[in-house]
């Protein structure tokens, strides 16, 4: 066994010991009249999801790989934003490539334009048509306003269309009258250099709930490997409402927006034409943006509903590389029965539109400039409940037609087993596409420009003949409450990839613009590789006692690709070296006291192969103390155990410089009254 794999185990279990050793005698010094831990492992068994049915559903009685991170989760492990939180899930690969841009996928094919991962907030699509993936930079929430992160790892394609083709992560917001009072939050630190929230609660009468809030945040630049500074600090500024109108007739309504303004630090090396060649940039971006959801929903009985949800997203993205405004306008409607106690029926309608309005600059140009496309879909999804309840089977399907490819079909069928009431067996075949973006049929980057003579561009090119990206997947997992105090959850998974991006070179070719005349090295996108993933997922929840618990994850991956016979892509196939094959992570929570909170937070990330980044051991930890109910005062460390440290390289369309991640520590005091 490596050396480095044997240090691994023996911090891991360092950390084991001492803190079981710490918890049993603080558990044993002073007994507790209350439940320091929310929900018993029972209870956590029994979350109640949306995301994988769009109905609500027991995790213990779900046929997908799910995993919930809760409110408690993400105040516990001191967390500043969404994407680390997204660290906890086994199966999900996360990394910064520098201090506001995250690398967030599921089961491999990680990326800044990551691609294969629907997001999700309240049910409201956040990834951008521009290149199918998510600017993690601007999606942000009052973290304390969270109610729960549900996170699918595998296809989710029957419910949520193309794109969700290795995952759904869907961020759920609490509901207003669950956050009532007024809440102020404050703190610096060594890179969070300073944020706050003020968020207030209010209702009218018995039925309508509302909340407020206003938050701020500027965090401070990465460093290079050379120990320099970075150009990419960031600060947003956002705020938001949320009304909730509930009255006894069954029917309910949300209403809810957001808007923020931000800067964004960058230097990107970009290609430049003569006489420079190559140019750096370093600039702010610009993002802005706003939102406004309208949800209704009417209760006929316990076993029929119908709902309907519309919203407005506009977003602004001023990038020294391109400029982008967007506009989307979406609306959902789904109906919900039983036919009989044995089974239930979901289904739905919806339409999207979206425009953009491109400004091209000489590194990147979409021709055209500006477009609209439209998204019409429907779904049908049946349960069917057999032998008192022991075996679910659940058959379902999406159809969509879009701009680019047309119709698409997107099955699944699941079927779970629960031989005990602590036992849950699933399985499930699907199919998902991730379908083209405008990036893939209208995009042409010029990648790198040649002195020469002759001078020569070399540039890629989007192909209207470009198709959908097709996946076959096969997920088995087992989920049991081994003890009163233990939970276990596995799942396994291999997904068939087929018609997967390639990068073809063409003949070159003579161009007398922009610049002067010079030859054009042509990479054409298209559809020439296979290939297939597999691996493994766990996650486990250990109640060692009253004070003490732990949490567990693991993953494993291992991704084949195979260029075609005739494709000459010189670079797609290294995609395989782009995600971790190992993940651990290890959490331990200890309430030393009523009102004295400690957490450690391990994780272990194995090395990126392709990019020559090392494996790394991350260590944060968290102290809390509370002087009285509605005040807290937290102390937080992270990644204390290197002063720096890489976690991805650029993309290979995005040369962006990349800076590396520091230890840092920051304090900060909530107020709730």
């Amino acid at each position: 066994m490596h050396s480095s794999t044997l240090a691994l185990i023996e911090f891991f279990l360092l950390i084991l010991l001492v803190l079981t050793f710490w918890g049993s005698n603080v558990a044993s010094a002073e007994k507790p009249d209350q439940d320091y831990f929310g929900m018993s492992i029972e209870d956590l068994m029994n979350i109640e999801v949306t995301s994988a049915s769009k109905k609500s559903q027991k995790i213990s009685e779900t046929a997908a790989a799910v995993f919930v991170i809760t409110q408690e989760d993400i105040r516990r492990s001191g967390v500043t934003s969404i994407p680390e939180a997204l660290r906890m899930v086994p199966g999900i690969q996360v990394a910064k490539i520098d201090a506001s841009k995250w690398a967030i996928t599921s089961r491999g094919f990680n990326g800044f334009f990551a691609n294969k991962l629907l997001v999700l907030i309240d049910g409201r699509s956040v990834y951008t048509p521009l290149f199918s993936g998510a600017f993690w930079d601007v999606q942000d929430y009052p973290l304390q306003d969270l109610d729960r992160i549900e996170v699918i790892r595998g296809p989710g394609a029957t419910m949520w269309g193309a794109n969700a083709v290795n995952g759904v992560i869907n961020i759920i917001t609490k509901k207003a009258k669950d956050t009532q009072g007024t809440l102020v939050e404050a703190g610096f630190g060594s890179e969070e250099r300073g944020f706050g929230t003020i968020r207030h609660g209010g209702n009218h009468k018995e039925d309508l709930h509302y909340r407020f809030y206003a938050k701020y945040f500027t965090r401070d630049e990465g460093v290079y490997a050379s120990g320099d500074d970075a150009h990419d600090d960031w600060r947003v500024l956002r705020g938001g409402f949320r009304m909730d109108y509930e009255p006894k007739n069954g029917d309910s309504l949300t209403v809810q927006g957001d808007i923020y303004n931000g800067d964004v630090g960058e230097t990107a090396i970009v290609a430049a034409p003569p006489p420079d060649f190559i140019r750096s940039i370093t600039d702010d971006v610009k993002i802005a943006g706003g939102n406004l959801l309208f949800k209704w929903r009417r209760s006929f009985s316990e076993n029929s509903e119908i709902t309907l949800q519309t919203y407005y997203d506009r977003t602004e993205r001023d990038d020294p590389m391109i400029e982008e405004d967007r506009d989307t306008i979406d609306m959902d409607f789904q109906h919900q029965f039983s036919l009989s106690p044995c089974n239930n029926i979901v289904w739905g309608l919806a339409y999207r539109y979206t425009r953009d309005d491109i400004k091209n600059t000489f590194t990147l140009t979409y021709d055209p400039d500006s477009r609209h496309d439209d998204l019409i879909s429907a779904f049908f999804q049946d349960e069917i409940i057999i032998d008192d309840y022991q075996i679910r089977l659940t058959l379902g399907s999406k159809f969509e037609y879009n701009n680019y490819t047309g119709f698409e079909i997107q099955p699944n069928v699941r079927l779970l087993y629960k031989p005990h009431d602590r036992h849950s067996i699933w399985t499930a075949v699907s199919r998902a596409v991730r379908t083209p973006s405008p990036s893939e049929h209208e995009l042409r980057i010029n990648l790198e420009v040649l002195p020469g003579p002759p001078v020569v561009f070399v540039s890629t090119f989007g192909d209207n003949d470009f198709d959908s990206e097709e996946l076959l997947a096969f997920e088995l997992g087992y989920r049991v409450m081994a003890t009163d105090s233990l939970s276990l959850d596995l799942a396994t998974f291999y997904n068939d990839y087929n018609n997967l991006r390639t990068l073809e070179p063409k003949t070159l070719f003579l161009e007398t613009t922009p610049a002067l005349p010079h030859l054009v090295m042509p990479f054409f996108v298209e559809n020439k590789m296979e290939g297939h993933t597999y691996g493994v997922e766990l996650a486990a929840d250990w109640r060692y006692s009253d004070r003490l618990s732990f949490k567990f994850a693991y993953s494993y991956l291992r991704i084949q690709l195979h260029p075609d016979g005739d494709s000459g892509d010189p670079i797609s196939e290294t995609a395989e070296g782009d995600s971790p094959h190992h993940q651990v992570s290890l959490r331990s929570s200890v309430n030393i006291t009523r009102n004295l909170d400690w957490d450690l937070w391990a994780r272990y990330v194995d090395n990126l192969t392709r990019q020559d980044i090392g494996s790394y051991v991350s260590l944060d930890a968290r102290i809390a103390w509370r002087p009285r109910n509605n005040l807290e005062l937290t102390l937080v460390g992270q990644n204390l155990l290197d002063p720096q440290r890489p976690e991805f390289d650029q993309d290979t369309f995005l040369d962006v410089a990349i800076s590396e991640v520091e230890r840092s520590v920051y304090g900060k005091i909530t107020w709730q009254f």
